[in-house]
C-alpha cells in the first residue's frame, strides 16, 4: 500500500523527511505517565487513540503491524503534545513479557531529550514530578558542544531515561565538514 499526500510544494518532493513527528514510549500506566509528563514538561493530551475502556488491539494483524510478541494486547494509546517540538505516543500493553528500561549503552533508542530554557528549574520540576536525576546538572560534554550549555540525565518513575538540556546554538563549534546545523526548538 502506498500512501502519499500532496501538500502542494516542490520542496517536499526533494526533501521528503520533514522532521520527527513523535516518539513512542511504553509505560506501565498511562495516567501516571501523563501526570508526570504534565508536571515535568507541561505536556498536553492531544487524544487517546485507544481508551482503556475500549476493547484491546490484539491478534495476528496487530502483532505483525507493530512487531509484537504473540498474544500481546494494546490496552491504551495516548498522544501527548509539547509546546514546541515532537509529540510523544504512550503505549500500555498486557499479556506480554517486558524488559527493564534501557541504559545509554544499549542498542537502539535509549533516551529522549527536552530542550529547556532554565536547566535548574527544569531539573527541579523533574524531581518534584517524581523523576530522579542521575547527577546534578553539568556542562555539555564533547568538543563541539564544550561551553555551549548544560545538561542532566534523569529517570522517570517507570525508569525511562530523559535528558534535560539547554544550550546556545550559536556557541556550538561545528567542524568545517559539518553537513547541517542541529535542530534547536
Amino acid at each position: 500500500m502506498q500512501i502519499k499526500f500532496n501538500l502542494g510544494s516542490d520542496y517536499f518532493m526533494e526533501n521528503n523527511t520533514r522532521g520527527i513527528d513523535h516518539v513512542g514510549v511504553t509505560v506501565p500506566d498511562i495516567e501516571e505517565a501523563t501526570t508526570f509528563l504534565k508536571k515535568a514538561f507541561n505536556a498536553k493530551i492531544s487524544y487517546d487513540n485507544k481508551k482503556l475502556s475500549d476493547e484491546p488491539l490484539q491478534g495476528e494483524d496487530v502483532e505483525k503491524t507493530l512487531g509484537l510478541k504473540k498474544g500481546a494486547k494494546v490496552i491504551h494509546l495516548r498522544m501527548l503534545s509539547f509546546e514546541n517540538g515532537s509529540s510523544m505516543e504512550l503505549f500500555n500493553f498486557k499479556n506480554t513479557e517486558q524488559r527493564e528500561p534501557v541504559i545509554v549503552s544499549d542498542l537502539g533508542v535509549q533516551h529522549c531529550a527536552f530542550y529547556v530554557n532554565d536547566l535548574q528549574q527544569a531539573a527541579k520540576n523533574f524531581v518534584e514530578a517524581g523523576g530522579e536525576l542521575l547527577t546534578e546538572p553539568g556542562e555539555l560534554l564533547g568538543d563541539a558542544e564544550d561551553g555551549a550549555g548544560g545538561f542532566v540525565y534523569g529517570r522517570t518513575p517507570w525508569g525511562m531515561l530523559i535528558e534535560l538540556l539547554s544550550y546556545n546554538p550559536n556557541q556550538i563549534d561545528y567542524p568545517n565538514d559539518s553537513e547541517a546545523k542541529r535542530f534547536t526548538p
